[in-house]
């Protein structure tokens, strides 16, 4: 059985969540961090948790491309959502300067306050961060993350990894670097400790190759694209499926629940 480490079912892109989630049972996915990226999409986290609690472990917190959006009194707000869900991590949250807007000076106030709500609850993380790496640490440098923290569809270099594993980071690994143009990422996960790796879709984004695409959605990631991606993943480490199955539903395990 697999778990998904990062998606968004909660998207409209995906249609009903139910019968996604009865694919993804039949593919052999046992549970998923479903991450919200804004406050509008708390409520929906929230219920798709609430409605299936032994399969949805829920994330709130707000994306650095709607760091802009953040409504004033968003921190308190996140605050009593986190304080009535005590299973619940917080993200996906970061930094990015793919985007020009909002500024990183803008995105990083609104990181910052969930780092500091991720330390004050014990909880853990979910980082989005795409050509950021130096104001990452700077973010670090002012608060410092929790014990535990996920750099989710981490690209970064070897380098970049090693900084971040003394802090307390596990990586995960999207279908899109699958790709033969992506190997470099590849080259970059046979170098991490294998006990700080995970495996996500990211759906709806982030489609793998044709080759890993099982089920099909019209302009889409499905979810249940993970068993394929996991079966990639696990041949491009030089490992079994099964073994990659294991290995990294106990590397989530640690990582979400401590």
């Amino acid at each position: 059985m697999f778990i998904d480490a990062h998606n968004h079912l909660h998207d409209p892109r995906l249609g009903d969540p139910a019968p996604v989630i009865a694919e993804m049972r039949a593919s052999g996915i046992d549970a998923c961090m479903v991450n919200a990226t804004c406050e509008d999409d708390w409520p929906l986290v929230e219920a798709l948790a609430m409605e299936h609690p032994d399969f949805v472990l829920p994330a709130y917190g707000v994306h650095p491309w709607k760091a802009h959006l953040a409504a004033p009194g968003w921190e308190d707000r996140l605050h009593a959502l986190l304080d009535r869900s005590p299973g619940a991590a917080i993200g996906e949250c970061g930094l990015d300067r793919w985007v020009k807007e909002p500024d990183i000076a803008v995105q990083s106030p609104v990181f910052e306050a969930q780092l500091r709500l991720a330390r004050e609850f014990d909880r853990p993380v979910v980082i989005h961060c795409l050509k950021a790496w130096q104001p990452l640490f700077e973010s670090f440098g002012r608060m410092q993350p929790p014990r535990r923290f996920l750099m989710h569809s981490f690209n970064g270099s070897i380098e970049t990894a090693r900084r971040l594993i003394p802090l307390g980071a596990y990586f995960s690994f999207s279908g899109y670097f699958l790709q033969a143009r992506k190997a470099e990422v590849v080259e970059t996960f046979r170098q991490l400790p294998p006990d700080r790796i995970l495996i996500e879709t990211d759906a709806p984004d982030m489609l793998p190759p044709d080759a890993f695409i099982t089920h099909p959605l019209e302009g889409a990631n499905h979810p249940a694209n993970l068993s394929a991606i996991a079966r990639g993943f696990a041949a491009a480490m030089g490992l079994d499926s099964p073994g990659i199955a294991v290995r990294t539903t106990e590397n989530f395990c640690r990582f979400f629940r401590g």
